[in-house]
């Protein structure tokens, strides 16, 4: 008698969860993002004051970050996934209200509640996700790191839309906030309980849950500080950072970039921000086969160059329609570089789920807390001038990418515990 297949269902519910948890951010980003030049003008701000505004998303980011991965070990995944996407929520409402009030500091809280927000919940949706892969025994990273991408597409259309309309940015944030709580309603009820809890390696049932939670123990402070001496994580950490950080950058400035920098009016100038989004997203729900034919380094080398290229000609091609096609290359350079990388860490040795945590930390700061510290060079000397920094890491990352290769696993080697 042939033994009866394990029911997928709960596995493929989990993966449809994390796609919308990995939307919401992408959406709350997006309406901020696209809003940037109508929110600059209605608080009065300088290109440095509005760095310090963006310091808010990076301070409540690293917090997010460092905490994380403790969290998950206490409490599971599914109950900081829902914490960060209610932090993502509020934000959303607290912008509303600080537009509305022309208060910068309250402007900047919110940042700080999306920030935590997004390094709580992506964190743990990035453990779930490795969990989801490895149940259905294919890549499925990318693309729910795709969803992030459509959500910012969605975004970023709305937020044209309303630019374009004149509509005021506290009602813009009034509508987004309903839709981002009606995705937070769908999202929940998919996410599995207990995966990542350190507790349920013991106590956990048997079956599909419990060989996830194995997989994903806390792996303390002494395994932490040996993962900091691990060369080759820290190479792929590297071009995580550099991915990161073109990505971070092209979302909080792009459309400043091209209003200020190539004198672009303010509509057009949040549409090549969707350009940006889209170009992540075609890249991330099409790169799978590419990467299974060229293999994951290759995919790597050769975006962090195409990002490198677009990077270069946004700032030193003075022309608005250069620019506005040089950041298709610069999206669909980077779209990759994320997803893939984490895959490549939780793949490079023992304890994956450390691996991941570590790699998310340094993609995440880069991610958000770099681009407040571009504003200030932007401040000095032109925000073209500030990706140039930008433009170097990319370089440095696709020197890295052949770090990113797969992990040969000797005959009785153990990974993931």
């Amino acid at each position: 008698m042939e033994p009866t297949p394990p029911d997928l269902s709960p596995v493929r519910r989990h993966r449809a969860a994390l796609r919308l948890c990995f939307a919401i951010p992408g959406l709350s980003l997006a309406t901020w993002v696209t809003r940037t030049p109508d929110v600059r003008d209605r608080l009065g701000a300088s290109t440095a004051e509005m760095g310090l505004v963006l310091f808010g998303m990076s301070i409540g980011s690293m917090l997010g970050i460092l905490v994380a991965a403790a969290l998950v070990a206490r409490f599971s995944t599914r109950p900081v996934i829902v914490a960060g996407m209610a932090l993502a929520s509020a934000s959303v409402a607290t912008t509303a209200l600080g537009t509305e009030m022309s208060s910068a500091p309250m402007v900047a809280f919110a940042l700080l509640l999306l920030g935590a927000g997004v390094g709580l919940s992506e964190v743990a949706s990035n453990v779930d996700g490795s969990v989801v892969e490895r149940e259905l025994g294919r890549p499925v990273l990318p693309a729910i790191h795709g969803c992030y991408s459509l959500g910012t597409v969605a975004g970023a259309g709305f937020g044209v839309a309303g630019a374009a309309a004149g509509v005021p940015v506290p009602w813009h944030m009034a509508v987004a906030l309903v839709v981002v709580v009606v995705l937070f309603a769908c999202a929940v009820p998919g996410l599995r309980p207990g995966i990542g809890r350190t507790r349920a390696v013991d106590a956990g049932p048997a079956g599909a849950g419990a060989g996830a939670n194995t997989a994903f123990v806390s792996p303390g402070e002494v395994r932490e500080r040996r993962l900091y001496r691990d060369l080759r994580l820290l190479m792929i950490g590297g071009v995580v950072l550099g991915m990161a950080l073109a990505e971070g950058a092209a979302t909080d400035w792009l459309p400043l970039l091209m209003v200020d920098g190539h004198g672009m009016p303010t509509g057009p100038g949040s549409l090549v921000y969707a350009g940006f989004a889209a170009a992540m997203a075609v890249g991330r729900f099409a790169g799978g086969p590419v990467v299974a034919r060229v293999g994951r380094p290759a995919v790597l080398g050769g975006g962090a160059l195409l990002t490198s290229v677009g990077i270069a000609l946004v700032s030193f091609v003075d022309s608005p329609a250069a620019a506005g096609c040089a950041v298709l290359l610069w999206g669909l350079g980077t779209s990759l570089g994320f997803p893939l990388a984490l895959s490549a860490a939780g793949e490079s040795g023992p304890d994956t789920t450390g691996r991941v945590a570590l790699t998310s930390r340094i993609g995440y700061v880069a991610l958000l807390a770099g681009p407040p510290a571009l504003g200030f060079l932007g401040e000095h000397h032109g925000l073209r001038a500030a990706m140039v920094p930008v433009l170097l890491l990319m370089l440095v990352a696709a020197v890295l990418t052949p770090a990113t290769a797969a992990r040969a696993v000797r005959p009785g080697a153990r990974h993931g515990t």
